[in-house]
């Protein structure tokens, strides 16, 4: 793990953020990479530092997204509903905290007793950040 996160590059972290239809077209900086893994478990985030004019580009996106959501109410914990993740179709969801504007998805393995792929995008209100988050539970 140590070895993979010191060969992450910033052409990596935009293949990741781009995946999830977020663009970033000015130069960024990768501020923190880190990679967690245990029996079962992975767990892999970064941190950029963007321009004001891709942190609003990823706002723009994110509110504009079909599935935006502004009652938190209505936000599913999908994470618990493992049969449905693993077996059902792609889910994506995108709202506002009060910190940030997310953007995740979660993807079924298609599999019984394989893992989905979770993923969040945190983009700050008050920085110009974005938050990478890939988890496998």
């Amino acid at each position: 793990m140590v070895f993979q996160d010191q060969f992450f590059t910033k052409k990596d972290a935009m293949k990741l953020v781009a995946e999830q239809g977020i663009e970033l077209s000015d130069e960024f900086e990768l501020v923190h990479n880190k990679s967690m893994s245990a029996i079962g478990d992975y767990y892999h985030t970064f941190t950029l530092e963007i321009s004001e004019q891709d942190k609003q580009g990823a706002i723009s996106k994110i509110i504009d997204a079909a599935s935006f959501e502004t009652d938190r109410s209505n936000i599913d914990i999908l994470r618990n509903q493992m049969d449905y993740i693993q077996l059902g179709r792609r889910i994506d969801r995108n709202y506002a905290t009060q910190t940030a504007f997310i953007k995740e998805y979660f993807e079924p393995s298609g599999r019984q007793g394989y893992a989905p792929t979770f993923r969040r995008i945190s983009i700050s209100r008050t920085k110009n950040e974005l938050i990478f988050e890939d988890i496998v539970e």
